[in-house]
This record gives structure tokens, C-alpha cells and sequence, in this order.
């Protein structure tokens, strides 16, 4: 049993040269009132200490070191296996300034409710103190921000994917901007009269609440030790906190893959892209060119800062030290570079045990062993008619392990913009590639930016999901203000902005198959980007952006043929208008805040289709 014995106030450290960090560790720590408080450093000594204690109690399970060596298995309570987007809130001052797109909660009324789920919330637990970077350490674009938690798992996690520790503590000067990051897993192992309980593999609480507050930068999480709900430097920051303050400051928070790509000239040209779920994004990022002489460097795989430099252009970082990917699906089929990245000091979540010590999980090879611990820690076998891992189950890892990560992924003040992609999932109307013809557009193309149903289960196939620009889920103020964010950088930016494009990798046929062959083979349509940048190729008009000629796509060593081609580009006029009327009701239901660009944009397109007949 965990006897509880609070920490003395007095003996809490002062490890921070602000002041304010200091004062708020000891106002955290009497509401909370842990038994101990520990201000973590980062150091490899202190991972591996609480990585020991972890497995002593049961939370991790060491994996065989000669299989995946300093590698660990998470098993989470069944309850807490993902972001939990109906308990995410954004508590802005005023209702209108969260948008339709986010749940709101009054700040006063919201942070009387946590403080009282917080009081004594870690008795009998330890309370650490992460200070963390958000992108290199002393860069133009880095933010940063402290972390307390009562969860070691967060405490390694957060050693992995960002800059944690004492090195991050010493930027945070007196006066220094940075974001406060309170978490708790809602599991106290002693009440408010002494009666103790024992300690879970892994507590949490079936309250739960992921709560933001942008105008005061603060970030306060409760109930859940799960990834974007707990690990408070990735969505709850980088993207719903960094969105407001990029609004506010004059950058730009995205949600978004960062990678440079060399031509066989030896050019290199940085591309940033946002995709939805399910649509190549992480493929994208750690992509290995099919075509010859081509090469693909990873910087990022899911958020990217952009700040316009000294010379008028866009710079973009990834913020995130590491890579917190989705397992199920992952393999050497499909992604052999991410495969190769977590072949060691990996820690893995909610995946499947094999019987040598080993991780597995759906999609990870072709055929399933024979028999597995899955990720309840039970018994497995195929056919069993569960999944073995479960299909949110994820790897952590550092970036610096890929294999193609690019030498400029440290910047400290980024890397110059030359393409952004929007992509989504579409079996219809949405060509492979396309350029958008002004930023304005580009900025239509992201407001739209949305993937078909993919099965029943979703709902009908078919049915648009949108997600604007990838960030329905984590702008954090309202979504009409945030497109009018990006006219406006549009406009600072001028002449210097990046080309914007559209791409779409799942293109059907009638029988439903894909007509465009993807993974490495995606380079092609990166290749007639580039080429249409250096002046190469010319571009064909159309009513939604401006198309490659057929003869232009490089299809040589494939199985795609110009009837192929044809279908993959072909714009019906059908369905465009009909899309175009539900994109209209989709902007009508953003409210009075969407820009009228967008609507002109609208028109613009509607009056391209109707010139045609």
C-alpha cells in the first residue's frame, strides 16, 4: 500500500530562473498534493530510472532487448485508448471565439470544476515537473512550455517527443512567454480521509476533460494518461494553443507533414502538406521514391510551424522531437522507413505481445504468428475474431532515428517553403494533382479539403467528412477567423508565398479499384509539381485549378496507361456542381465569420463550370 505523507511546501525545489514557474509549481502542488515533487532533466540516467519503476509495477513490459532493444509495451485501460474529442474544450472568453467546429466551456466556470477534480488529485503519487521545448532549442519559431503530471508515462513520452528537461528550463527566462500544462490521470491513491488504495497499470479517471484556454496560453488536462489527451506539447499545444497564439502573433500552427525532396539534378525543394486521416500522410512523410535519382528526407510527420523570415519567405520547423504514430497498418509493404525507425528505444501502446518478446500488430506482415498476448493482455490465436493491437495503438520514438531524416531537421530558425499539398481521400472528381491558381485559392482548396466515407460503418460511402485544412479537430478559435488567418499571411507573404497544390492518391474506377498505383510511386506527382515550378512543363485551365497535361505525368515503369491518365484527371462537370452546392452549405454553416474570399472563390468555380456548357 501507498501511505501518504504530502510534500512540504517549503522543501518544493526552485529550479527555475521564472518565477512564475516556481510559484505556479507550488500552487500545483497544493491543490494536488502529491507526496513528492520532482523537476525531471531529461537525462538518459532519469529515463531509464522511471522506465525500471514502470516495469517493477506493471505499467510497461520490457521488451527482448536482442528483438528491440530498450523498447517497452503500454497496455491503457480499455477506457482511455484515444484523443476524446467530445471532452475537449476550447474555453475562450467569449462563446462566438471557439467557432462551430469546437465545444466551449465558460473559463471561470470551467476552472472551477477542475479545481475541484484537482484538489488532492495525486495523493499518494509523485508530481513531476517537465519543462519542454516545442521545436530546437533557442530557434526564432520555438515555443515553450511546463508540463506537471502525476504519470511517468508521460514523464518518458514526453522525453521522446519533445525537448524535455533541464536544458528547455534554461530558455524560460524571467518575462519569457510560455504555456502552462497541468495533467493529472484522476487516480489519487489515498482520499481526503487517509483510506488508501492500491495503485493500476494504468489510472485514470472515467471523468475526463482536455481543456484549453488560449487567451491565457494554458492547457489543463485531467482523466485520461493517453496521448493527445495527456502529452500535452502535441495537439493541446502545438496545435490548439500555437493556433491562437500563430493568429495573434503572425504565423502560422498547422497540422501538417514537413519533407524536402531532392530532383536528380540535385535541387532540393521543401514541401509542406495537411491530410486528414487515412490518407498517406506518415507514407508521405517517410516516403521512398519508386523513381530513380529522386530522394525523400523526412522533417516531420504531423505538425508544422511557419514564420516568415528576413527575406520575406515562409520558414517552417517541426515543432516535435519525435514520432507518436499509429501501429496497425504499418509494415515494410507499406512503410519500410517507419518500420526501420522503431527498431529500437521505441515504447510501444496498446499493440500485441508475441510469445519471443517481440510487438506486433494488423498490417505489420502479411501473415499473423499463431499466437499472441493482445492488448488487454490476452490470449490470442487467428481467426479469434478480435484484433490483436488495437487499431489506435501506437509507437513513440525520436525522430533522429529515421532513416531519412533530413540533416536540416534541427534548423534552429526552419527551412524556406516552396510547396504546400492539401490531400484528401477521394474516389471522385479530385484529380491526382493540381495547382491552385492564387493563394486565395490555395486557401478554398484547404477550406474544402475533406475525405469520402471509406465504410459502412463511418456512414455512407461517399459522404464528404470535412476537415479544413486537416485542423477541424485542432484549431483552437474559430475556424472562419483561422481561414481568414491564412488570407492574411497570404497577403504579408506576397509574391514570396508557396505554390499551393491538391493532390489525391485515391482515385477510382467504376469497379471500385484505385486507379493510381500510390506509396513510392507518389513521387511522379511530385515530379510535375517540381516541374511546373522550374518552368518545365505548362499547365491545362480548368474550372477547379490549373491541370497537368497526361503526357507530363511521368508513368514510365507503371501499369497506367492514357486511358488511366484520362480518368484519373477527369473533372466531371456533374459532379463538381453538385459538390460545389454542399460545399456552399458547408461554408453557411461556419457562420458569419467565413471570409467572403471564400465565397468568391466559390463563385469563381461555379462560373468556370457554367462557361463550359
Amino acid at each position: 500500500m501507498t501511505s501518504h505523507s504530502p510534500v512540504v511546501i517549503d522543501d518544493i525545489p526552485q529550479l527555475s530562473a521564472n518565477e512564475k514557474v516556481n510559484a505556479w509549481v507550488v500552487k500545483v502542488a497544493q491543490l494536488t498534493q502529491p507526496n513528492e515533487v520532482v523537476w525531471c532533466d531529461g537525462s538518459q540516467e532519469e529515463f531509464d530510472r522511471i522506465a525500471t519503476e514502470m516495469v517493477e509495477a506493471g505499467t510497461l513490459i520490457k521488451l527482448n532487448p536482442e528483438l528491440r532493444p530498450n523498447s517497452f509495451l503500454a497496455r491503457s485501460d480499455a477506457s482511455d485508448v484515444a484523443r476524446v474529442e467530445s471532452r475537449t474544450f476550447i474555453c475562450s472568453k467569449e462563446f462566438e471565439d471557439a467557432g462551430p467546429t469546437n465545444n466551449w466551456r465558460n473559463p471561470d466556470v470551467m476552472r472551477a470544476e477542475l479545481n475541484t477534480l484537482f484538489a488532492g488529485s495525486m495523493r499518494g503519487r509523485t508530481m513531476y515537473v517537465v519543462p519542454f521545448a516545442m521545436g530546437p532549442l533557442g530557434g526564432k519559431i520555438t515555443q515553450y512550455g511546463v508540463e506537471i503530471t502525476d504519470s511517468p508515462y508521460v514523464v518518458l513520452s514526453m522525453a521522446l517527443m519533445t525537448r524535455s528537461g533541464s536544458e528547455a528550463l534554461k530558455y524560460i527566462e524571467p518575462e519569457s512567454q510560455w504555456v502552462k500544462a497541468l495533467h493529472s490521470v484522476g487516480y489519487p491513491l489515498v482520499d481526503a480521509e487517509g483510506n488508501e488504495r492500491e495503485d493500476v497499470a494504468w489510472p485514470c479517471n472515467d471523468t475526463k476533460y482536455i481543456t484549453h484556454f488560449p487567451e491565457a496560453r494554458e492547457i489543463i488536462s485531467y482523466g485520461s494518461g493517453y496521448g493527445g489527451n495527456a502529452l500535452l506539447g502535441k495537439k493541446c499545444f502545438a496545435l490548439r494553443i500555437a493556433s491562437a497564439m500563430a493568429h495573434d502573433e503572425g504565423w502560422m500552427a498547422e497540422h501538417m507533414l514537413l519533407i524536402q525532396v531532392t530532383n536528380p539534378q540535385g535541387k532540393k525543394y521543401t514541401i509542406t502538406g495537411a491530410f486528414p486521416s487515412a490518407t498517406g500522410k506518415t507514407n508521405l512523410a517517410m516516403m521512398r521514391p519508386k523513381v530513380d535519382g529522386w530522394k525523400v528526407e523526412t522533417i516531420g510527420d504531423d505538425i508544422v510551424w511557419m514564420r516568415p523570415g528576413d527575406d520575406g519567405r515562409l520558414y517552417a520547423i517541426n515543432p516535435e522531437y519525435g514520432f507518436f504514430g499509429v501501429a496497425p497498418g504499418t509494415g515494410y509493404s507499406t512503410n519500410p522507413v517507419a518500420m526501420d525507425t522503431i527498431k529500437k528505444n521505441t515504447i510501444f501502446t496498446n499493440v500485441a505481445l508475441t510469445d519471443d518478446g517481440d510487438v506486433w500488430w494488423e498490417g505489420m506482415t502479411d501473415t499473423a504468428p499463431s499466437h499472441l498476448i493482445d492488448w488487454q493482455g490476452n490470449d490470442w490465436t487467428p481467426g479469434c475474431g478480435s484484433p490483436a493491437a488495437h487499431p489506435n495503438g501506437r509507437f513513440t520514438v525520436t525522430a533522429d532515428q529515421c532513416p531519412t531524416i533530413s540533416p536540416d531537421w534541427e534548423a534552429a530558425d526552419g527551412v524556406p517553403v516552396d510547396v504546400i499539398l492539401f490531400g484528401g481521400r477521394r474516389r471522385t472528381n479530385v484529380p491526382l494533382v493540381f495547382r491552385s491558381k492564387s493563394w486565395e485559392h490555395g486557401c478554398f482548396l484547404g477550406a474544402t479539403l475533406g475525405s469520402e466515407q471509406t465504410a459502412a460503418a463511418e456512414g455512407p460511402v461517399g459522404v464528404l467528412r470535412r476537415d479544413p485544412f486537416a485542423m477541424q479537430p485542432f484549431a483552437g478559435y474559430h475556424m472562419g477567423d483561422y481561414w481568414n488567418h491564412w488570407l492574411t499571411m497570404g497577403r504579408k507573404l506576397g509574391k514570396k508565398a508557396p505554390a499551393i497544390f491538391q493532390v489525391n492518391w485515391f482515385r477510382r474506377d467504376k469497379d471500385g479499384s484505385f486507379l493510381w498505383p500510390g506509396f513510392g510511386e507518389n513521387i511522379r506527382a511530385i515530379e510535375w509539381i517540381i516541374d511546373l515550378l522550374e518552368g518545365e512543363v505548362e499547365p491545362v485551365g480548368t474550372p477547379i485549378g490549373l491541370l497537368p497535361k497526361t503526357e507530363d505525368i511521368n508513368v514510365d515503369g507503371i501499369d497506367v496507361d492514357e486511358a488511366t491518365l484520362k480518368k484519373i484527371f477527369a473533372v466531371p462537370a456533374e459532379g463538381w456542381e453538385k459538390e460545389l452546392d454542399v460545399t456552399e452549405d458547408y461554408f453557411n454553416s461556419i457562420g458569419d465569420r467565413v471570409p467572403n474570399a471564400m465565397y468568391s472563390q466559390l463563385a469563381a468555380v461555379r462560373e468556370g463550370f457554367a462557361k463550359l456548357k
